[in-house]
């Protein structure tokens, strides 16, 4: 059995080195939009109404018999999403030498245990940061080409080098051809889940070193989606499922068919690829004000998107400072839109291909409880491992984004 020290007493260490205020600060930290975004922490029951009103009744004609006629056959016209919780959890333990080796000294435990917890909070931020921009699917990067032939370890370089900030060695990934349905690829006929043991995040195409031998029954191939293992499909509805780069289809979303009107309940889209992109960012702002009078307060955008930004600015460039919290900011640029300025938002989780413009009041991450905490339902953060010589701490959430007008924002591709 796990631990003789006294386990109780850790546990009030714990409580009161991770503060709800420090584990804020720790995730709202480099992650503009899951910082910016309005939160709701009272999610509970099975799910959560989000009605959205897309048409108006329409008895309105300039001859009186047509309008009474219209009237009586026509109401207000709502869809109603019934957003449903996803789960996410991140573990830390503590072995049993180091608690028995700190025992009565609280600071060496803290030090001994805080590198671990941490490490924990991060992982756990980094999934969250990530997801709620991308979609469901929880897909973290695609493959660029087939890995070349190699024996015990093999080499996959990203498609899009951002993504390369979603990877770190100790993850074990599996590889679809698409994110749902398609098919599971192998590297050698067997081997079909991989431990990353390097990443090379340098260079316009960074890569990650899987575990494996790659021959020629490698089955990998360019598109390939990546996923931590036991992600696949269960990820957050993030800006990309509720704003998609493509109309949406009949298919329900949280029970709603969206085709019965595209853009008010699945958002605008602009193809800004082959233009400037502040001529793109304007055409986008007046796109969703001309559509039904909304106004864009936000661009979010990768790094090197923010780069192109300033660049294309020059000596007009207005910086701009918002706050998450006392003790949390972020610094982005203002340009100006149809009905006032908007803040550009740089976001190392967005991929360098999308730019989401954002209207940020009709946006909420609807949680049971706050996002990122410690899960202890017997109040305790620290357990004794089943199975082990040691002790663990559990953090995870139960939660999901919502939107109350996705016609008030745009996907854009560029």
């Amino acid at each position: 059995m796990a631990s003789g020290a006294d386990l109780t007493a850790y546990d009030s260490v714990l409580k009161e080195h991770y503060t709800n205020d420090r584990v804020v600060d720790m995730t709202y930290r480099n992650n503009p939009f899951y910082a910016l975004v309005p939160k709701m922490e009272r999610f509970g029951g099975k799910n959560l109404p989000i009605p959205i009103a897309y048409g108006d009744p329409q008895g309105r004609s300039k001859t009186f018999s047509n309008a009474q006629t219209r009237a009586q056959a026509t109401s207000k016209l709502f869809k109603e999403f019934s957003l449903t919780r996803v789960k996410d959890y991140s573990l830390a333990t503590i072995d049993n030498e180091t608690l028995e080796a700190t025992k009565g000294d609280p600071n060496a435990f803290l030090e001994a245990a805080t590198s671990e917890i941490d490490g924990a909070i991060n992982s756990l931020k980094r999934s969250l940061a990530v997801n709620l921009v991308r979609d469901s699917s929880a897909a973290i990067g695609q493959v660029n080409a087939e890995p070349s032939t190699n024996a015990s370890t093999f080499v996959v370089f990203l498609k899009s080098a951002s993504d390369i900030s979603n990877f770190e060695v100790g993850q074990v990934v599996v590889i679809y051809s698409a994110k749902s349905g398609g098919s599971q690829r192998s590297s050698d006929g067997s081997d079909v889940d991989f431990p990353v043991v390097a990443v090379d995040r340098s260079g316009s195409t960074p890569s990650i070193t899987l575990t494996g031998s790659y021959d020629g029954s490698g089955t990998i191939a360019a598109d390939d989606y990546l996923f931590v293992e036991g992600d696949r499909g269960l990820g957050i509805s993030g800006l990309a499922d509720w704003i998609p780069s493509s109309a949406p289809s009949a298919t329900a979303f949280f029970g709603v068919d969206r085709t019965a009107d595209v853009t008010r309940l699945g958002g605008h889209r602009l193809d800004g690829s082959s233009a400037p992109l502040e001529e793109v960012l304007t055409e986008a702002d007046a796109i969703v004000a001309g559509g039904g009078g909304f106004a864009i307060d936000h661009f979010f955008m990768s790094h090197a998107k923010y780069k192109d930004l300033k660049n294309s600015l020059g000596a007009k460039v207005q910086y701009v400072d918002m706050q998450a919290t006392p003790r949390v900011s972020f610094r982005g640029v203002m340009i100006d839109g149809v009905n006032g300025p908007i803040k550009c938002v740089p976001d190392h989780n967005f991929s360098d291909d999308t730019i989401f413009g954002l209207q940020l009041e009709y946006w909420k991450f609807y949680s049971l409880g706050p996002a990122c905490r410690v899960l202890s339902p017997d109040g305790l953060q620290m357990l004794r491992q089943a199975s082990d010589d040691g002790a663990e701490c559990r953090y995870g959430f139960y939660g999901n984004l919502g939107c109350r007008a996705p016609g008030a924002n745009i996907n854009i591709t560029v």
